[in-house]
């Protein structure tokens, strides 16, 4: 059915990523408060409505390169189930529904997604051509994701928590660049994605390197700063630090011995001892910030 490929074409499955809006509420102590939520849901639906139109921005753009790959030519648009036109209605219509979800939340929060769609239209056309700011600009578009949810909810961020979420996306973008290397046959890169070419394997590895680590650093500095303990009264976050090592190792094991990473939300839903470590550390995290509230309610 064609109303089947147009909700393929708006690629609800990358909507995984907009789950960083969540970050804010969570370390600010505030995910029991009903009437936050609710606005951070929204701001979860307002993100994932807008980066589906810029997919779709994306996919138009790109359906000649993605006929040449031998994944993305199956996508409604390169494959030629849904035509230029359909697309653009549907972009169209999803972009209205979410004009009326900003005008429920603040202007602070419309603006930082103004922000977002602009930034990924511009790296839809040209900036994704560029090596390594292209990289930066998925950065950007996680950390834009993670103020759009501390402004939907009016709380202050962490200055750590940025920087976590800064090396956090690099290494997902780069090991993402890694695995398309590691898939793709050497005379056809420039093909498929024109940046590939200025990168190669050793190179993407020796950035992750720095990533991962600045990922670690940044997260058990945020953990045991003086704001983060002034805040929770307890300094007992650092012990959700191993959790956050584990899942790094673990997704550049997948990275390096089970060739993927090309689809991070994939690794996220299909790898069930990444699966154990994350709900292990949303409990733990969880129990830690919540424990005063929780021992409220009992």
């Amino acid at each position: 059915m064609k109303i089947l490929k147009l909700i393929t074409l708006a690629r609800p499955k990358q909507w995984m990523k907009n789950l960083f809006v969540f970050a804010p509420i969570l370390f600010a102590g505030q995910l029991l408060n009903f009437d936050m939520m609710m606005k951070n849901i929204l701001a979860f639906i307002a993100f994932s409505f807008t980066s589906s139109v810029v997919y779709i921005i994306n996919d138009i753009v790109d359906r000649e390169a993605d006929r040449a790959h031998k994944k993305k030519r199956f996508r409604p648009l390169a494959s030629g189930e849904v035509n230029v036109k359909e697309a653009v209605v549907f972009a169209v219509v999803i972009a209205v529904v979410t004009v009326f979800i900003l005008l429920k939340l603040n202007y602070v929060f419309a603006i930082v997604v103004s922000v977002y769609l602009v930034l990924n239209i511009l790296y839809t056309i040209r900036l994704k051509h560029i090596v390594i700011l292209d990289v930066f600009i998925i950065s950007l578009g996680f950390m834009l994701r993670v103020e759009g949810g501390a402004s939907a909810i009016e709380v202050p961020i962490s200055s750590w928590m940025i920087l976590t979420t800064m090396f956090l996306s690099l290494f997902l973008a780069i090991s993402k660049r890694r695995a398309e290397l590691s898939a793709s046959e050497s005379d056809n890169l420039e093909s498929q994605r024109k940046v590939l070419g200025h990168y190669d394997i050793t190179f993407t590895d020796q950035i992750n390197t720095v990533a991962v680590t600045g990922t670690i650093i940044c997260y058990a500095l945020y953990t045991v700063s003086e704001k983060t303990v002034n805040t929770f009264h307890t300094e007992n976050l650092i012990y959700t630090t191993p959790f956050v090592i584990y899942g790094m190792f673990r997704y550049l094991y997948l990275l390096h011995k089970k060739n993927l990473g090309e689809s991070p939300e994939q690794i996220v839903t299909k790898d069930i001892s990444l699966i154990i470590n994350i709900l292990l550390w949303f409990a733990t995290a969880f129990g830690i910030i919540y424990k005063s509230k929780l021992s409220g309610l009992l």
